[in-house]
């Protein structure tokens, strides 16, 4: 009897780990020293059940208004007035001129352009659709054309116009040619990203033309940011 009694203690305790094992479902019968009476309660989960988390994709919204400026280089102060009639009568008023700045960082354009170059800004006043940009680029690739067949200049290239836009955050120009910093937009134009404002400054990327990396042209950008942002904030907020 006491050998019965002793080997019924772990079989009693086996039976109880396989009931918290199995959640709560108990079984008495022959086979664990019971009744012939099976009684299953409804087991519970070995492991409680996790929280249910719905990803939903991102809705799609228009993009933020931005400032279309262009940079004018040129050795002819005129080739910067031809310009600004040509800008105001295609996208409206200006913003006042920027100075006109010594552009002696490259000799890159000397053989098309000639020496003694400046470059200049023109912002216009009204934000527009960033996804202009590479039709604006075309357009002032024409430009460049007309006005070196009309000028007279001795120059092959008199006039050069490198446009881009202005957002509250960076600074984006236009190009016709590739490079691995450079996004594809249509019509053979790409968009550089230039310029970074961060930490209530603009900021250069490793790729940074040496004469945009300039405080002078910064303070002109921090100028016409600082227009985007009063116009944006007259405006209606878009819809959600």
């Amino acid at each position: 009897m006491r050998l019965y009694g002793t080997a019924q203690r772990p079989a009693s305790r086996l039976r109880e780990g396989l009931l918290n094992h199995f959640g709560g479902t108990r079984f008495a019968g022959p086979a664990m020293g019971g009744g012939p009476e099976i009684d299953r309660q409804r087991p519970t989960p070995l492991h409680p059940p996790k929280p249910a988390f719905i990803t939903l994709m991102g809705n799609i919204h228009g993009p933020a208004p931005v400032l279309l400026l262009v940079a004018v280089s040129s050795r002819y102060p005129e080739a910067l007035e031809w310009t600004q009639r040509r800008f105001a009568d295609a996208f409206g008023s200006l913003l006042p001129a920027s100075d006109r700045f010594p552009f002696e960082q490259t000799d890159y354009y000397r053989a098309s352009m000639g020496s003694e170059l400046f470059k200049a800004f023109l912002a216009v006043e009204q934000p527009i659709d960033p996804g202009q940009l590479a039709s604006v680029k075309i357009r002032t690739n024409a430009w460049e054309e007309e006005y070196a067949a009309a000028a007279g200049h001795p120059e092959p290239r008199p006039l050069n116009l490198d446009p881009g836009y202005l957002a509250e955050d960076k600074l984006v120009l236009a190009s016709t040619k590739n490079h691995a910093h450079r996004l594809y937009l249509s019509d053979g134009i790409y968009a550089e990203f230039t310029l970074q404002f961060r930490g209530r400054r603009w900021q250069n990327c490793p790729w940074t033309y040496p004469d945009y990396q300039q405080a002078s042209y910064h303070n002109f950008f921090t100028d016409c940011r600082n227009h985007l942002r009063s116009v944006l904030s007259r405006r209606p907020p878009a819809p959600a």
